[in-house]
């Protein structure tokens, strides 16, 4: 199933931009609060209604034994809130019979929108592949390996209401999910990149992320890129905020990640990014003529 390119949408606003904060779920940040539960975000902006608002957008390897649970759930979660979604699943060459089991998904549900690469090009490719075929006018990036839980989208739904940019933060359930390995190995991972970068992102590898589609569509992609994702929307100019969310234990499969690509195989894609982020300007032109 072929996927069509969405056209670029706007650029980023003026004021307020380039802002990176943590919002506790119980805490309130300028007067807004973020719910936690499954339940709605009341007072949905009219401009959220009847529009394909939502592209829910997964890369996929080797889930077989997740993804009917994961879109059950979505499905679950989504027709609480009443707006308009897709589903867009990047499968990155499964040899478990994912691509089976997601195409007989997508013939039930016109929702569904899923394509395949030609070879197996790790995460960053596919979740790239997949925001550039996303035709909502906001993106929610998650894992196929129902670690992110799809109750907790409501309380990104409410924070997009006055961020740009919401990301999960699993600092406080990481034990819900992941054994000592996997949560020391993040802790040092995160250390690392806020040291060198100049970050404040207190959980860069979680990428239970929700933001406008305009966020990405000035970047350019590369290998790894999903770990960097906040601090590269915040050199476009907008805001950025954390959220906590659960993290889940692993239902079926296998992770894919351990301490050796949590730490040592972004470092390079890391010096990348502070070097950018010391290089790029941005501007804008007031005036032309003819």
């Amino acid at each position: 199933m072929s996927l069509e390119e969405h056209p670029n949408s706007t650029a980023p606003g003026e004021s307020g931009r380039g802002l990176c904060q943590r919002m506790p779920v119980s805490d309130r940040t300028e007067g807004h609060a973020v719910k936690s539960g499954a339940e709605s975000p009341g007072n949905l902006p009219q401009e959220w209604v009847g529009t394909l608002f939502l592209s829910l957008v997964i890369p996929c390897y080797n889930e077989a034994g997740n993804l009917d649970a994961l879109l059950a759930a979505i499905g679950a979660t989504m027709n609480t809130l009443g707006l308009p979604y897709e589903v867009i699943l990047t499968d990155d060459c499964s040899t478990d019979g994912s691509w089976d089991l997601l195409k007989r998904h997508a013939e039930r549900d016109r929702r569904i929108r899923i394509q395949r690469l030609s070879l197996n090009c790790g995460e960053s490719a596919a979740s790239f592949a997949g925001m550039k075929a996303a035709r909502g006018t906001h993106i929610v990036t998650l894992d196929a390996d129902l670690q992110n839980d799809p109750r907790d989208l409501p309380r990104f739904l409410e924070a997009l209401k006055h961020y740009d940019c919401v990301c999960g933060t699993r600092v406080e359930s990481r034990g819900q999910g992941d054994n000592w390995v996997r949560i020391l190995s993040s802790r040092l991972a995160n250390a690392v990149r806020n040291l060198l970068s100049g970050e404040q992102i207190s959980d860069a590898g979680c990428t239970y992320r929700a933001f406008k589609r305009e966020c990405v569509s000035n970047l350019k992609f590369f290998k790894g890129m999903h770990r960097f994702l906040p601090t590269l929307i915040k050199m476009e100019g907008y805001t950025v905020v954390e959220i906590p969310v659960a993290n889940n234990p692993r239902f079926a499969g296998q992770s894919h990640y351990g301490v050796w690509n949590r730490l040592f195989s972004s470092f390079a894609d890391l010096l990348a990014v502070r070097w950018m982020k010391k290089r790029m300007f941005r501007f804008q032109v007031q005036e032309t003529v003819n």
